[in-house]
């Protein structure tokens, strides 16, 4: 029943919408006068189901930050504001950034509908007629993705970018591979067949695989995560409440603080409340927005802050109803709501140890370098792959194998065995160590030396996240 009320929605906007559109254009405003602190973008457009988490992801794959947004979507249309500045903190300047949100981005139709090539993100993914997409999800093992990665390169596939995510025992990957030997896109359909054979034997029937087109920027992928990972917040902590399921939702393993997530009735309007309270992080709004969208909820109204106080602290609020116009109706669909959005802000709120890792491209460096990881008890908990004019970039988050801070002498076991590869290491939160003094001292990162340096990330391990 679903799907026809999705369905008759989608006919609507083909006929009734796009005629409202024809009469009524979009209307964007970047204002950099009304605001001390930030840049202030008024977006105006006719409604339609997801436009919301569109506009943000525009914002997202310029890295730019969102510190406060209003709105309100009541009707045929919306109008969003946006408080937006640049990674340093500082107002936007410059002129084809502005120019790309106002003319090319948010008042085009074709910009929301597929990516554009042309956003600067991390890591720019290959045209789509030179790669494939692979999409993988399923349970975490040690492991899991170094044997996902020897499949590949035993069909001769080439990772040229990848994104990995785990969180509660699940873990999500979407690849893009080429032919080894082409440098293009796999088109041959029998062999296609091959690799989905192979890699749903490696995921040993509890998983999925599924090959596709390109998906374009880091933020597109990450779209793609949040969809794969949808049921882990529900699956992993299991149960339907009670006092054991009440404790397990205040704080993770580690005894860190979960988010904090209300959901009320406002039955005078037919709305259901949202309410959000966590540390503060980049992408927090894109994350929280990618649950909503894909729980088929439409934000009617709301408010996000993040400066209320201090930059630790997030506020996030809602008015939502379902697709097919009812608000929350029962207690189960209410705690899949709150678990869902709890695991949606989790997956990206790694405390583990950032890794980078820059060298030129060759095959085979990828599993060199993270067996070294799994040799010394390195978990990795999220990882972004990307090759680029010849050259690899990486990032890894990684913990012990129990989800708490690496140590110096850790990291000093792995400069030693890695030979001459540069790694700069970034400390990140869940408390210091002797490392993570060494690396404050020396301006926010340490560079350890290994014999790897020169590689294409042709394998890459997956170690099982006990964050």
């Amino acid at each position: 029943m679903m799907r026809c009320v999705e369905m008759v929605a989608e006919e609507d906007d083909d006929e009734y919408a796009k005629l409202v559109r024809r009469m009524n254009p979009p209307r964007v405003v970047i204002d950099n006068d009304s605001c001390d602190n930030a840049t202030v973008i008024r977006v105006d457009r006719v409604k339609k189901h997801g436009i919301l988490l569109e506009a943000v992801q525009v914002l997202v794959d310029l890295n730019l930050v969102i510190t406060k947004a209003y709105i309100s979507a009541d009707g045929n249309w919306f109008m969003h504001v946006f408080n937006v500045t640049d990674q340093d903190g500082s107002k936007l300047q410059n002129k084809e950034v502005i120019d790309h949100i106002q003319k090319q981005c948010l008042e085009s139709e074709d910009c929301l509908a597929s990516p554009a090539a042309t956003w600067p993100t991390y890591g720019a993914a290959p045209a789509e007629d030179q790669s494939t997409c692979i999409e993988l999800t399923g349970t975490d093992r040690p492991g899991l993705l170094s044997e996902v990665c020897a499949v590949l390169a035993s069909l001769s596939c080439n990772i040229v970018k990848a994104e990995v995510w785990t969180h509660e025992r699940r873990a999500a990957a979407v690849f893009q591979i080429t032919d080894e030997i082409t440098g293009l896109a796999i088109r041959d359909a029998g062999r296609l067949s091959r690799v989905q054979e192979l890699l749903r034997t490696v995921m040993h029937g509890d998983g999925t695989c599924v090959d596709g087109v390109p998906v374009g920027g880091a933020a597109r992928a990450e779209r793609r995560l949040h969809q794969l990972m949808l049921d882990d917040g529900g699956a992993a902590r299991g149960g339907a409440g009670g006092e054991e399921d009440a404790v397990a939702g205040e704080y993770d393993r580690c005894g860190r603080a979960r988010p904090k997530v209300v959901v009320m009735d406002c039955t005078e309007r037919q709305y259901t409340i949202v309410i959000l309270r966590c540390r503060d992080r980049p992408k927090l709004l894109f994350d929280t927005l990618c649950a909503l969208c894909d729980l088929h909820y439409v934000v009617f109204h709301g408010t996000v802050d993040a400066e209320r106080g201090s930059k630790e602290d997030a506020y996030q609020e809602y008015y939502v109803r379902h697709v097919n116009g009812h608000p929350v109706r029962s207690d189960t669909e209410r705690l899949r709501l709150v678990r869902c959005l709890e695991a949606a802000v989790e997956r990206r709120a790694s405390d583990g140890l950032e890794l980078e890792v820059r060298t030129e491209d060759r095959v085979g460096v990828l599993s060199e370098i993270t067996r070294v990881f799994r040799e010394n008890s390195l978990s990795i908990i999220r990882a972004a792959i990307a090759t680029r004019d010849g050259t690899a970039e990486d990032t890894f988050y990684v913990s012990d194998a129990y989800g708490n801070p690496v140590d110096g002498r850790t990291m000093d076991a792995v400069g030693e065995q890695l030979g001459d590869v540069v790694l700069r290491v970034k400390k990140r939160g869940g408390g210091s160590s002797s490392h993570d003094a060494k690396t404050v001292a020396e301006g926010g990162a340490v560079s350890v030396l290994g014999s790897l340096i020169k590689g294409s990330f042709q394998g890459l391990r997956l170690i099982r996240s006990y964050s």
